[in-house]
């Protein structure tokens, strides 16, 4: 979701920088500087900073349980060498 104080203040900041011969038209224009930010900024894929956060917070755990998965499979690949398997007979 997009903040739409953001862009109420880009709008406003835009309209600003208008010439004064075209102050008159300064708030269809603020209107259409507007619409037009939300129209485009809604066709970008973005997501809220609190589902970044989440989405951030998720990969972290996922990354210390890979880690310690790690450390597992070494282990016990250093168990797996200390003490191989006698061979099977067939």
């Amino acid at each position: 979701m997009i903040d739409l104080n953001h862009i109420d203040d880009l709008a406003r900041r835009l309209s600003s920088l208008v010439p004064p011969s075209m102050r008159e038209s300064r708030e269809e224009l603020q209107q259409n500087f507007k619409a037009v930010l939300q129209s485009g900024l809604s066709r970008l894929d973005l997501v809220t900073r609190e589902e970044f956060d989440v989405q951030r917070a998720v990969l972290l755990r996922t990354r210390e349980k890979l880690d310690a998965l790690q450390q597992q499979v070494q282990a016990l690949e250093a168990q797996r060498a200390a003490s191989p398997l006698p061979p099977q007979a067939h």
